[in-house]
């Protein structure tokens, strides 16, 4: 039953990942711009292309996810979008809260499931 929960989660955050971060490139899911601060700090990133980056990481990162090779890299590269993600919704745009809260759930659900492969990072 964890193995299928886990095959779930994959997948869900997987897509998530690719059909968000392709929507960047492709604009098939209408998106207004945010007002205020948020709207400044998103407006920056966009004319700068600093987010055209992220979304390529998103992208790569939710593939590997969807695909099931590379998970633990997968998970390295959609982490501090997670992070930034939850911090964006915390201190900018909590509208978004629900959606950062679910992507952090199945982040630390999924980092849980493949804990032995990130032993390395906290072994003294």
């Amino acid at each position: 039953m964890l193995k299928i929960t886990t095959i779930i989660a994959r997948s869900f955050l997987g897509l998530i990942f690719v059909v968000f971060g392709l929507n960047l490139f492709l604009h098939f899911i209408p998106m207004p711009p945010p007002k205020g601060d948020a709207g400044t700090f998103m407006g920056v990133m966009y004319s700068s292309h600093y987010l055209h980056a992220i979304k390529c990481f998103e992208i790569v990162g939710g593939l590997l996810l969807l695909i099931g090779r590379y998970v633990p890299l997968g998970l390295t590269l959609v982490g501090p979008v997670v992070v930034n993600i939850l911090l964006y919704s915390i201190f900018l745009d909590n509208t978004g809260m629900p959606m950062a809260i679910i992507l952090s759930a199945l982040s630390l659900f999924l980092l849980w499931q493949y804990k032995a492969s990130f032993a390395g990072l906290v072994k003294p």
